[in-house]
């Protein structure tokens, strides 16, 4: 599944997590986690967007 990582290991590693967080926060954490990831991706986007407007403008600059 994630390069050795089956079920039950992914079953050991949530009831660890549920002892050391508590049910209660975890979907805070799960909250967080998702408004970094989300974050994380608008970032590399942006910094695509960013470098495709930058070549535009060198083209657009040479041809004239």
């Amino acid at each position: 599944m994630f390069g050795g990582i089956g079920m039950p290991e992914l079953i050991v590693i949530l009831v660890i997590v549920l002892i050391i967080f508590g049910a209660n926060k975890l979907p805070q954490i799960g909250e967080g986690l998702g408004k970094g990831i989300r974050n994380f991706k608008k970032a590399t986007k942006e910094k695509e967007e960013i470098e495709h407007k930058d070549k535009e403008n060198e083209n657009s600059g040479e041809k004239k």
